[in-house]
This record gives C-alpha cells, structure tokens and sequence, in this order.
C-alpha cells in the first residue's frame, strides 16, 4: 500500500470574517454525536486545534486560529464552546491523502549516469 493514503475528515465553517476548520476522526463519528450529544467530543474531534484559512474556503492553508478570530466569531474563545458550534453548523468533508509515490532514493543504483 502507497504511504500517506490515510482519508482526511474535517469539518468547514464558513464565518463572517474567516473560514474555519476542524478535523475529526470520520465522517459517522460526526453524525452519531450530532443524533446523540452524550458521545463525548473526544471521541469525534482528532486533536482540540481550530485552523483558519484566512477567507481561502477548505483548501487554503491552515494556521492556527486566534482566540480575538474565535472571539469575535463565537463570542467565546473556550475550545468546547468553538468546536461544539463548528461540528453543529459546519459542512463535513472527507478526502483522500494523495499517495506519495516516486524515487525513494534517486542517488543509487542505475538511474544514475556514472
């Protein structure tokens, strides 16, 4: 199997000033805490980090979000509060890492000219 092939699920909001973005373990783990809230968060959300993409949609890059970003947006900079209104209002998507296949090691063996 190709490394880096591993499916990516995150969750996009799209804000009034910027768009953010979590990423969760899969796509069910999402729809069975939104049809039951005793699922902890923890067994959804991968990592507690809320990105920004800066007005980029899903596909820009990613820094970490602000608590003044998470603040204005949320009223609330508490990473319960943030993620629960993220998971509640935001658009899932679940892609697949492209495999990173090429040379391992392009300096060996015959494919280099000596």
């Amino acid at each position: 199997m190709t490394r880096g092939n591993d499916t990516q699920t995150k969750v996009h909001y799209q804000g009034k000033e910027e768009d953010f973005i979590i990423f969760v373990d899969d796509v069910e783990a999402v729809q069975k805490w939104k049809n039951d809230k005793s699922v902890p968060l923890a067994q959804v959300v991968s990592g507690w980090k809320v990105f920004v993409t800066h007005k980029h949609g899903a596909q820009g890059v990613l820094d970490g979000a602000s608590k003044a970003a998470l603040e204005n947006e949320f009223g609330t900079s508490k990473d319960d509060d943030v993620v629960t209104q993220i998971l509640e209002k935001g658009d899932v998507q679940a892609t697949e890492n492209a495999g990173r296949n090429g040379d391992r090691n392009i300096a060996g063996g015959p494919r280099v000219a000596h």
